[in-house]
């Protein structure tokens, strides 16, 4: 089972493009097969869509990319096991290349994606949220916004779920996962079962500061890459939280905080890390 990409290795994707390939023209764009294309009836129709388009910025809408053009979105949602390489116009081909865009200066950008699980289309800017409706309606940002905490407090309270399944739904916290949700729970001293709704002021306050500190360290280490789950920015460098990671995937190492060995337990189909320390 793949691990998806996480709130912070999503936005420094986009960051990546926004830095790289904002003010570049397309000349034209190719797609492998109608796999990623469900909106479409032919390749051709959507390749047509972006030949000499300028893109204008990147930007994010919830954990979907949007490349900014004149009076178009395109709108990239990536799939497990997907990611983007920014290479030369004749670097080699690698295999499960999905969708190339080809610049007019620059060469190219890449999706490569062997599982063909990522969606791709080009939408109309006033037409967006008419034609992305589930871009709608997405629970907290920790990236775009600062949460504030009578936010937070009353999500938490709000409802009478795991902690774990709290921090993991979208409707809720944007892009957290199973990785990062595990740090969460750990530096916040919580655990994975643990009712929401059961939290004292005091531990909601210990939350509330884990995710924010958690998803902005995700960032500023350039994401986590892990054998199951590889994470390169667009240029192939790796992320590297991984080397700073309390918890997860370290069952037996012991704990920076009790020197007890970490434990594992499986939740919801997953691997869940944590230690004795969290209640």
């Amino acid at each position: 089972m793949s691990t998806p990409l996480e709130l912070p290795e999503i936005e420094i994707i986009r960051r990546d493009l926004e830095r790289d390939v904002a003010g570049r023209k397309i000349k034209n764009a190719e797609i492998a097969s109608l796999t990623l294309l469900p909106r479409y009836k032919s390749r051709k129709a959507f390749t047509d869509s972006l030949s000499g388009q300028k893109i204008y910025s990147a930007r994010r809408a919830g954990l979907a990319l949007v490349l900014i053009m004149k009076n178009d979105y395109l709108v990239m949602k990536i799939g497990d096991g997907a990611f983007f390489e920014r290479v030369a116009a004749k670097a080699k081909v690698t295999k499960g290349t999905q969708f190339t865009i080809n610049f007019t200066q620059g060469g190219q950008l890449r999706l490569v994606d062997p599982g063909g699980n990522s969606e791709i289309c080009v939408v109309p800017s006033d037409d967006f949220f008419e034609e992305m409706p589930e871009l709608t309606g997405l629970g907290l940002d920790p990236i775009a916004d600062p949460i504030p905490f009578p936010s937070f407090a009353g999500a938490v309270l709000g409802c009478s779920v795991d902690l774990k399944e709290f921090l993991c739904d979208d409707e809720v916290i944007l892009g957290v996962g199973n990785i990062y949700s595990d740090e969460i729970l750990f530096a916040s001293g919580l655990k994975h079962d643990r009712a929401s709704d059961s939290l004292s002021t005091q531990e909601i306050r210990r939350l509330h500061r884990a995710l924010v500190e958690i998803i902005h360290d995700g960032l500023r280490y350039k994401g986590t890459h892990l054998e199951e789950r590889p994470f390169n920015d667009i240029f192939g460098v790796p992320g590297t939280y991984q080397e700073h990671l309390a918890v997860y995937g370290r069952h037996g190492d012991l704990s920076q905080r009790s020197r007890a060995p970490i434990k594992r337990k499986k939740y919801k189909g997953r691997w869940t890390y944590f230690c004795d320390t969290q209640v």
